[in-house]
């Protein structure tokens, strides 16, 4: 039988999950990382992109997080992010679009110009995208 820990994945609007899992992958400041019972505690930020949860019997679920902190205690594992979302509920067209944008403003370098926003709407775009290709990986 595989040791399973609570875990809660919440974001500012709702919780998305809460249950026992076998594990969460995730990518944090520092790379990837995978957390299953027994981890060391820690407190890690969180980059946009998608979140791997194996359900206590093996059932998996990807979800889409813009960031935020992930926290490992003994007992329990919480996914505190801005946005989270399932990645079947990702709108596809909407990132496209967005990314196109993102690029179409870093390539436009007269007028007016927040090269920090612009970059960091294009790194969210991508990583939707990205969560969406995972997604359609493991459906196969």
């Amino acid at each position: 039988m595989v040791m399973t820990v609570h875990c809660d994945v919440v974001s500012a609007e709702e919780k998305i999950y809460s249950g026992l899992v076998e594990m969460l992958i995730a990518t944090g400041t520092e790379g990837e990382l995978g957390v299953q019972y027994g981890h060391a505690p820690l407190l890690t930020g969180l980059k946009p992109g998608s979140v791997r949860i194996i359900k206590q019997g093996g059932e998996e679920e990807i979800l889409y997080v813009s960031g935020g902190y992930l926290e490992v205690q003994p007992n329990l594992v919480t996914l505190m992010a801005d946005t989270a979302v399932r990645a079947k509920d990702v709108d596809e067209a909407a990132a496209l679009e967005a990314q196109k944008e993102a690029e179409k403003a870093l390539a436009n370098k007269t007028g007016e110009f927040e090269y920090s926003r612009a970059a960091a709407e294009l790194i969210e775009a991508a990583a939707k995208l990205r969560t969406l290709e995972k997604l359609r990986k493991h459906v196969r």
